[in-house]
């Protein structure tokens, strides 16, 4: 099997990857497992050590990473950079709490010493999307490879070329030979992969289509996942917000990564006395973007990553114009080569919309009008996904009162909601579960074992 490359912004054909055959499969997880059991018995500081200097390696070939994610999913390449020096910051931080994170922690009981111990799983398998090719990675690597294991990964087929690039910067960073692989297969060949006795554990960002595939495939052999799905997180402006801050946060919240995010704020829910104010503040904004080349450092929007996904946008803007929302601005694709869509606000939405019900993956964003605060948090749990969902109120312990109430792995009040290595990050319901980032993530792939010893 051939992997073709196609550039978003143009269709055209970038690179041709030929793809693992299942002998080279069978070799890299075989060099994964054996290097494993050496890096296992190597103390945290030396990990770390390994992180931090990835994360220079990162830093120092970020116009060249850059680029290539930009080329192969249409990515603005300024956002692009900043994926790579996100990248840099995760490692670094991993580096520096290597030994605290994984020291023994002691446990008062009866016995003369009790203690959890934090050991290795054994190799870890990335099921990785494209929309964030280098941060989704090292999201799940860092902290894998922190914990002392192998990971293996499974990248979308419209990055491979970031895939290798990952692999590059890893072997110059000094990784032992085999305990990081990248795997060029079709998406057929996956469940072999999870399911082989090698892999300990699975890792995976997608739609929670494939989360449901792949949780099945897992668990039919008891390995712990992590799945980090889709979102629709609801951005709630009340009454009382400070209305120029929610309308600046609003427009990076829905249009960044070309809308292709999902922790993107997709559904805003805004008080009906401030509304049309709103609508008014946020449009002008939005017809402000730059849509075009996404190499071009002025860009703010570039095209979609797939013809598809284009495909079903425009699906989904239009039905929900058919069923009654009024289309703000944008609302058609644009001519001309590549996958671009302009940004477009639907205002006016309802439940039972499409652009309420569903996942909309791309610059669209939809507009609901709330009578207040009980009904805002109403219609932001009424949604399949619980991702996260940002709050905006000048009333912080109203803000404070309402927190319980919002379905959501993360609530980020007058705030972008983001994840940072700092913090868990994961969802709810349809969104997945299990935790990224921070010790949690850690946490996911090691063996929480508890020792007990007496007199």
């Amino acid at each position: 099997m051939t992997i073709i490359t196609i550039n978003p912004a143009t269709g055209d054909q970038l690179e041709a990857y030929e793809a693992h055959t299942p002998a080279a499969v069978e070799a890299r997880l075989a060099a994964a497992a054996s290097a494993q059991r050496g890096w296992r018995a190597e103390p945290p500081a030396l990990r770390g050590a390994l992180l931090a200097r990835l994360a220079g390696v990162l830093r120092e070939r970020t116009p060249h990473h850059a680029r290539l994610i930009t080329l192969e999913m249409g990515k603005p390449l300024t956002e692009a950079a900043a994926e790579i020096e996100k990248c840099a910051v995760t490692c670094d931080y991993y580096a520096r709490n290597a030994e605290r994170f994984l020291a023994p922690e002691l446990v008062e009981t009866s016995a003369k010493e009790s203690m959890v111990v934090f050991e290795p799983l054994g190799t870890v398998l990335g099921i990785m999307p494209w929309n964030y090719p280098f941060w989704q990675t090292i999201r799940f690597l860092a902290p894998a490879l922190l914990g002392g294991n192998a990971a293996i990964l499974k990248h979308a087929n419209n990055v491979p070329g970031c895939a290798l690039a990952l692999e590059a910067a890893l072997r110059e960073a000094g990784l032992p030979e085999g305990l990081f692989a990248a795997l060029l297969i079709d998406t057929g060949e996956v469940k072999a992969v999870v399911e082989d006795a090698r892999i300990s554990a699975v890792s995976l960002t997608g739609s929670t289509e494939v989360g449901a595939i792949v949780a099945s495939q897992a668990g039919s052999r008891l390995k712990p996942q992590v799945l980090e799905l889709g979102g629709s997180d609801p951005f709630i402006v009340l009454a009382d917000a400070d209305l120029e801050l929610a309308v600046a946060t609003a427009v990076k919240a829905r249009y960044s990564n070309n809308g292709q995010s999902c922790i993107s704020a997709k559904r805003f829910l805004v008080a009906e006395k401030i509304a049309d104010e709103f609508v008014e503040a946020f449009t002008v904004s939005v017809r402000a973007l730059t849509v075009g080349n996404p190499l071009d450092p002025t860009t703010k929007l570039g095209p979609l990553a797939r013809e598809s996904l284009r495909t079903n946008l425009h699906r989904q803007v239009e039905a929900t114009r058919s069923a009654g929302a009024r289309l703000v601005c944008g609302g058609e694709p644009l001519e001309g080569p590549g996958w671009f869509y302009p940004p477009t606000v639907l205002d006016r939405v309802t439940p039972g919309m499409a652009a309420f019900d569903e996942e909309t993956f791309g610059p669209a964003a939809a507009i609901t009008v709330v009578a207040d605060a009980d009904e805002a948090v109403e219609l932001a749990n009424a949604s399949p996904f619980g991702l996260g969902a940002s709050l905006w109120t000048r009333d912080l312990d109203r803000a404070r009162g309402l927190l319980p109430h919002i379905q959501a792995g993360a609530v980020f009040v007058n705030a972008l909601v983001a994840s940072d290595p700092r913090i868990p990050f994961g969802g709810i319901k349809q969104s997945g579960y299990g935790r990224e980032l921070g010790v949690l993530g850690l946490r996911s792939f090691v063996n929480q074992k508890t020792v007990w010893i007496d007199a």
